[in-house]
C-alpha cells in the first residue's frame, strides 16, 4: 500500500496547491453523448441541483448531452487539453487514455454488488482516482452508478455459449472487451458509440451490449430482439472534470463540487439498483424482447481465461489492482 500511500498524498497536494482560485460564480458544462433522458443525464440533473445548493450557486452547472460539446471518445483527451470542463465517459472508453481502467473492464472481475460496492466506496477506488489524476490530470469525481452490461442481438436467443458462435457485435474499441467476445465465440467488431445505432440498424454488426437502461434509451429494442442476461461485464458512468476546471475553483468550491459529485452518485446508484429489473421486464413485454438467462458456467470459465491472460500482459502494476480488487471481496 505504499504506492497508494504515495500517490494519494501526491495528488492531495496536487490540489491544495491549485485551489488558490477567489470564490465567484463559475460555470461548468458538463457533456455526455446519450440522450438527456439516459442515466447520464439523470445523474448530471442531481449533480447539477447538489452543486448549486451546496455552492450557494457560485458554480453553475450546464448540461450538454448528445455529444454537444464533444465525442464520449474524444472527451477524455479534450480533458486533458482543457478544453471541455466535464464528462460522463464509460469506463471502457477511459482506457485508452489510461490502460489501468481496464481492471474495471475485465470480465466478472466482480463476484456480486457488495464486491463492486467495497472497491468503488473503498482504498481500491480511492487509489484509482489518485493514479488517475496522477496520471492524466484528469479528476475521477464519482464512479457513479453501475449496472451489468445486457447483451443483445437481432439473430437468436442465446441460451448457451455455443449460441454466440459467429455472431457479430459491436464492441468498443477496448482490447479486454475486444478479447472477452473472442473467447465467446462471437466476432467483434469495434465501433465507435457515435456510429453504433446506425451500425446495428442497417445490420453492419448482429448485436451488442449495453447496461439495460441503454437499451431502452437508444430504442433498440426496436430491431434488437433478442436480450440475454449475461452480466459480464459492469458498466459505471465516471463523473470526470478537467484540472482547468478544478483550478478554477476555491478550495472550498472545490470540496463542494466533489461532495456533490460522491452524494449524486450514491442517490442515483440507489435508484438505479431498483430499476434494473423492471426495465428488463419492460422489454421483455412492452419492449418485445425475447428474454433469456443463459447458464454462465461456460461464459465464466472463459472470462478466468481472459483475465489471467490480460494480467500476465499488463505487468505488476495491474496485477497489484486486480489483487487489490480480489481482496476487496473477501
Amino acid at each position: 500500500m505504499k504506492l497508494y500511500s504515495k500517490t494519494l498524498a501526491a495528488c492531495v497536494a496536487l490540489s491544495l496547491s491549485a485551489g488558490t482560485a477567489t470564490a465567484q460564480d463559475i460555470t461548468m458544462n458538463l457533456g455526455f453523448g446519450a440522450p438527456e433522458e439516459s442515466l447520464y443525464g439523470r445523474f448530471g440533473a442531481i449533480f447539477e441541483e447538489l452543486v448549486e445548493d451546496y455552492t450557494g450557486g457560485s458554480v453553475d452547472v450546464r448540461l450538454r448531452c448528445c455529444n454537444q460539446i464533444a465525442t464520449e471518445d474524444e472527451g477524455f483527451r479534450a480533458m486533458q487539453l482543457g478544453t471541455v470542463d466535464g464528462f460522463f465517459i464509460t469506463a471502457n472508453n477511459v482506457s485508452p487514455h489510461w490502460p489501468l481502467m481496464d481492471v474495471t473492464v475485465l470480465p466478472y472481475i466482480f463476484q456480486n454488488t457488495d464486491h463492486l460496492a467495497r472497491v468503488v466506496d473503498g482504498e481500491v477506488g480511492d487509489f484509482i482516482k489518485a493514479q488517475l489524476l496522477e496520471d492524466t490530470s484528469v479528476h475521477l469525481l464519482a464512479f457513479g452508478p453501475a449496472l451489468y452490461r445486457d447483451f443483445y442481438n437481432s439473430v437468436r436467443p442465446v441460451q448457451t455459449m455455443a449460441d454466440m458462435e459467429g455472431l457479430k457485435i459491436r464492441t468498443p474499441n477496448n482490447p479486454v472487451m475486444l478479447r472477452t467476445f473472442e473467447a465467446f465465440g462471437a466476432n467483434p467488431v469495434p465501433l465507435a458509440w457515435s456510429e453504433t445505432p446506425t451500425a446495428l440498424q442497417t445490420g453492419t454488426v448482429d448485436g451488442g451490449d449495453n447496461g439495460t437502461s441503454f437499451i431502452r434509451d437508444m430504442s433498440f429494442y426496436e430491431f434488437m430482439p433478442n436480450l440475454v442476461i449475461l452480466e459480464h461485464f459492469v458498466s459505471m458512468a465516471p463523473l470526470f472534470a478537467s484540472s482547468n476546471f478544478m483550478n478554477r475553483l476555491s478550495d472550498e468550491q472545490k470540496e463542494q463540487v466533489m461532495r456533490a459529485a460522491e452524494d449524486a452518485s450514491a442517490q442515483f446508484s440507489e435508484q438505479v439498483r431498483t430499476e434494473t429489473e423492471e426495465v428488463r421486464d419492460w422489454l421483455a413485454t412492452e419492449g418485445g424482447m425475447t428474454r433469456t438467462d443463459p447458464d454462465r458456467a461456460d461464459f465464466i470459465a472463459a472470462a478466468q481465461g481472459v483475465q489471467q491472460a490480460v494480467a500476465a500482459e499488463r505487468g505488476q502494476e495491474f496485477v497489484d489492482l486486480v489483487n487489490m480488487i480480489n481482496a476487496a471481496a473477501e
